[in-house]
């Protein structure tokens, strides 16, 4: 299976229009440009921009066009393409291997390919084979997807604000009026379900994926306990961001998954999730376990186990990963104490 792509990077002159800007005012789009960007855009394929060119001049251009909304975090800019491409993975926090980049020149397809090989380069001759591309078309297509682009548009704006908020992280965070909803799965949820596993990857504790069968099979077990939490604050709606697997035995509760959106790395929703299932667990008299597979992208997640008093009991080697020589660690929760949730943070356990 081809890697899927989360963003795509356009350039302007030549890639999305037809000639140059500085030196014709009346470009027009590509043939076909605008349905080819509304489906992206439906599939959940965010999309933004790295162009050479006067950045008011080209937005000016581009709402003249009517295109101007499906673009996030634009570059433009007369900086290289390969440092543009590297802010806009870094401003929307995406892994910058789930980008793409398409643009007419080959000199810039190269020297994004020199800087990140990483980054799926396409030469604008090929756009209207865009929506026919593996890369580019998502086994689902959900709710969460259509909406993703207005999703990341609202997070810039929390962004933006709590750039300029005067005071500290958790008084911000008060002002969001955020409204956490932990739930069990059902089977109307799963597309997202099997969507959510395979686009996280720096807030999955194992770095497991599971196939729609698998994570059906989960929502009838008696021994496991499968949950979808979303998130809304006074911006709108997160969507889906998080997922927990439990595995039950006779005295124990294991994490067999705990995984988060990165778009909510900042907001305390991991520690807000381990409280949910430790109360779980003490309601229940078991002793509470995880599992971690440590990997180059989650360590965010380790850190949030570690202070919500998990420590570590074992390690044994993990056949199920992506790479044969990650270990699975085996954690367990060693406080006592009764732990509560954040006060600026209020949870519906549905």
């Amino acid at each position: 299976m081809s890697k899927q792509i989360k963003c795509l990077v356009w350039d302007l002159d030549n890639t999305l229009w037809g000639g140059i800007l500085l030196e014709d005012s009346d470009v027009k789009l590509k043939p076909g440009m605008r349905e080819i960007l509304a489906e992206l855009d439906r599939r959940g394929i965010l999309l933004s921009i790295a162009s050479k060119n006067d950045y008011s001049d080209a937005m000016a251009k581009l709402r003249q066009l009517g295109v101007g909304e499906y673009f996030i975090y634009p570059q433009i800019n007369w900086n290289s393409k390969a440092q543009s491409i590297k802010s806009i993975a870094d401003g929307i926090n995406i892994s910058i291997d789930t980008l793409a980049f398409i643009d007419d020149q080959r000199f810039e397809r190269e020297d994004v390919k020199f800087s990140y090989p990483e980054v799926l380069t396409i030469d604008a001759l090929n756009y209207q084979k865009l929506t026919d591309m593996e890369e580019l078309m998502p086994r689902f297509i959900t709710d969460d997807s259509k909406k993703r682009r207005l999703m990341y548009q609202s997070d810039l704006q929390r962004k933006n604000d709590e750039g300029v908020f005067e005071g500290s992280n958790e008084e911000f965070l008060a002002t969001l009026n955020m409204k956490l909803t932990i739930a069990p799965v059902q089977e109307g949820d799963l597309e997202r379900v099997e969507e959510l596993t395979l686009r996280t990857n720096q807030l999955n504790s194992t770095g497991f994926t599971y196939d729609f069968d698998e994570l059906a099979s989960f929502i009838t077990s008696e021994k496991h306990t499968f949950l979808i939490a979303g998130l809304d604050d006074k911006y709108g709606t997160y969507g889906k961001i998080g997922l927990v697997l439990l595995e039950e035995t006779e005295d124990t509760i294991e994490i067999k998954l705990l995984l988060m959106s990165c778009r909510v790395m900042t907001r305390g929703i991991g520690s807000a999730l381990l409280i949910h299932i430790v109360k779980l667990s003490q309601s229940r008299g078991k002793r509470l376990r995880a599992q971690f597979v440590s990997t180059d992208r989650n360590r965010v997640m380790y850190i949030t186990y570690k202070l919500m008093g998990f420590e570590g009991t074992e390690a044994s080697e993990n056949e199920n990963a992506d790479n044969g020589e990650l270990k699975l660690e085996i954690l367990e929760y060693q406080e006592k104490a009764n732990r509560e949730y954040p006060e600026y943070l209020k949870v519906i356990v549905e």
